[in-house]
């Protein structure tokens, strides 16, 4: 998850991403990305929520 954090950032060394390719499996990637998505699309829902209920 901490590989698709910063690459949602778009902040990575290159050291850091060459360890990543090493270590990580492409299922993993796209399960770590999907759930990273599927978290930050509920968080600005959330937050939109909250907003137009207190206007």
């Amino acid at each position: 998850m901490r590989a698709v954090f910063w690459a949602f950032l778009g902040i990575r060394k290159k050291s850091g991403l060459q360890n990543d390719v090493a270590s990580l499996s492409f299922i993993h990637i796209v399960i770590a990305g999907v759930l990273g998505a599927l978290i930050f699309m509920g968080t600005l829902l959330l937050i939109v929520k909250v907003v137009v209920n207190h206007s």
